[in-house]
């Protein structure tokens, strides 16, 4: 039998245990993004037409960003669509990373939002502009509550579920929304007790709230695109491959693409072990892996011989 080398061996990619439904998930992300949106537009249009006849800047800017989250949804959609295509190849790992690229939508869209609200609600501040059918507003203001509560609560239950970055924070915007209408609502209370200020300073407290959840979005977003991972994930991947038998060190490398985990492990590995101990090492190092990180979906294996 061969013994390995003191350079370093080619990578190994091991078979890990299927726990998971590919096909499923996918279902389950493009019906809750067809229900949300569904959902959404019906919200948003309603609480727009309400928005018009009142005047309310608060409830149009609460509005848009209901009906923006329509264009979102679709954004998500197609970037689910994108994902189900297999390895090419021009594109050997797939088109996971659609599903990523899909949440650079959602940040535009949240800050477009943000700068559209804003821009209404100061406006409307500085004129001294009035609001009418105040009671109306104010059912409009609620029922954009109890919609964008209901369709965050689902989305972000499948989002964890299938476990989608994107998804989730969609969910996180529709969130938003519903705080946005609080913000509109209050607004609206106050002009009723003879505050006319009201609407257009919860119009700004309504944009500073989209403001907070874009950067979240966005700098979420952003770490999935540079490779971020949470360092827990590298630690036990590290403690996992460090405990076997024959390994003297273990590094460790992770990355996500859409919805999908890759780990790699880098050991300096006992010299005297031969290639087809070398191999039950590997394998027994992602059965290890797997017991310790659950989200795994793919383990290259690399050895070098450690230092005598």
């Amino acid at each position: 039998m061969h013994k390995i080398s003191g350079q370093r061996d080619p990578a190994a990619a091991f078979p890990l245990p299927a726990r998971r439904d590919d096909a499923s998930e996918r279902r389950q992300a493009s019906r809750a993004v067809t229900v949300s949106a569904a959902g959404l537009a019906a919200t948003g249009i309603t609480e727009l037409l309400i928005a018009v006849l009142t005047g309310s800047v608060g409830l149009l800017g609460d509005a848009i960003h209901n009906l923006s989250d329509v264009s979102t949804s679709a954004v998500v959609f197609v970037g689910f669509r994108l994902s189900r295509r297999g390895p090419t190849e021009r594109y050997p790992y797939g088109l996971d990373r659609a599903e990523d690229l899909a949440g650079i939508g959602i940040a535009v869209v949240i800050w477009a939002s943000a700068a559209f609200a804003g821009y209404e609600s100061v406006r409307k501040l500085l004129v001294h502009g009035a609001t009418g059918h105040v009671g109306i507003g104010i059912a409009g203001a609620v029922l954009g509550i109890v919609g964008n509560l209901a369709v965050a609560r689902y989305k972000l239950a499948t989002g964890k579920r299938i476990r989608s970055a994107t998804l989730i924070a969609d969910a996180r915007h529709s969130w938003l929304d519903a705080l946005s209408s609080a913000g509109a609502l209050s607004g609206l209370v106050a002009v009723a007790f003879g505050q006319r200020w009201g609407d257009p300073v919860a119009g700004i407290a309504v944009t500073a709230l989209i403001c907070h959840v874009g950067y979240d979005v966005t700098t979420g977003v952003v770490r999935r695109l540079a490779d971020g991972v949470d360092p827990q994930i590298i630690g036990a991947a590290e403690r996992a491959a460090g405990q076997l038998s024959s390994v003297v060190h273990a590094h460790a490398r992770a990355r996500w693409t859409g919805r999908r985990l890759h780990v790699e492990i880098e050991a300096w590995v006992d010299p005297g072990l031969t290639a087809l101990e070398s191999d039950a090492l590997g394998r027994a190092a992602a059965a290890a892996i797997r017991d310790q990180i659950s989200d795994v979906d793919s383990f290259t294996w690399a050895t070098r011989a450690a230092p005598a």
